[in-house]
């Protein structure tokens, strides 16, 4: 199966660039129309792109229910955001107290996707590559993506250095996804980047301090354990209702290889404080909402 081909550069100034998230700018401005994309791009012409198969840590996340603005551990998601931004061409980038990239050299790389469908919220699900890709294929092509292409995406890069988690979805190729799933267990198995304190095997929740600063958890978890936590005004971080809540989310999901629909709710075990994810994340494929 194929992705459509799109050229263009990457521009981060005035933008929030995280570890799985950057600004793209094709340079045919109607690229994703012509692709049957249904792309939302700002008034200057860039998409904001969702780096298929990868999660990094949160650096801003708005929680649901008045729950607030979020981040994990800063120094990590810190890590895979430079990291993206080194491996996409950018040398010198400097941000302000809020995160927005207020400089960088240069001021854009030139670079280019691969991509077929966007988000709900209209972003482009892509892997992402510096530098023009060699061939024939003409902007706004079918090109066949393989796993030997693949390691030089900024997606599969991020996730053999143990900058960010697996998180699949059901659209991304089992060849590409087993790829990137092999690179996410020998980062494991190596303990770089997330996994030298990831707790999401195991943690025992006392404080949103500890929540914040200190837990290297899979970002889809934290997200989920801050959206329940929303929901309590007192500041509290019992997690007596958690699984319930879980359940009302409706994560739908298969483990590989399996092959068994499940929801995430059944993959997460509460005992009184303490939260375990049963399954590694890259044996969790979920369901395109």
């Amino acid at each position: 199966m194929t992705l459509s081909l799109i050229k263009g550069n990457f521009r981060i100034v005035g933008a929030s660039p995280d570890g799985d998230s950057v600004r793209f700018y094709p340079d045919d401005p109607m690229a994703f129309g012509k692709a049957g994309l249904r792309v939302r791009l700002n008034a200057r012409g860039g998409a904001q792109l969702r780096l298929d198969g990868i999660d990094a840590l949160e650096t801003h996340y708005q929680a649901q229910n008045r729950g607030g603005m979020w981040h994990q551990p800063a120094e990590l998601g810190t890590a895979a955001a430079d990291g993206l931004l080194t491996h996409l061409g950018f040398k010198k980038v400097r941000r302000d107290e809020d995160g927005t990239v207020t400089s960088s050299a240069p001021d854009q790389v030139p670079g280019h996707i691969l991509t077929r469908f966007a988000d709900k919220y209209g972003r482009a699900v892509a892997f992402a590559f510096r530098g023009q890709r060699s061939g024939r294929t003409p902007d706004g092509g079918q090109v066949r993506l393989e796993p030997k292409g693949l390691r030089t995406s900024a997606n599969y890069t991020l996730l053999a250095d143990g900058l960010v988690y697996p998180t699949f979805y059901s659209k991304l190729y089992v060849d590409l996804r087993q790829t990137m799933a092999d690179a996410a267990a020998a980062a494991r198995a190596a303990g770089k980047g997330v996994w030298a304190d990831d707790a999401t095997t195991g943690f025992r929740l006392k404080s949103r301090k500890q929540l914040a600063d200190e837990l290297v958890i899979l970002p889809k978890l934290f997200r989920r354990l801050v959206d329940y936590l929303g929901l309590d005004e007192d500041g509290g971080v019992s997690l007596a209702g958690f699984d319930g809540y879980l359940d009302t989310r409706d994560d739908r999901l298969f483990t590989v290889p399996e092959g068994h629909a499940t929801e995430l709710a059944t993959l997460v075990e509460v005992r009184r404080q303490t939260v375990t994810l049963t399954v590694e994340p890259e044996r969790i494929v979920f369901q395109e909402a």
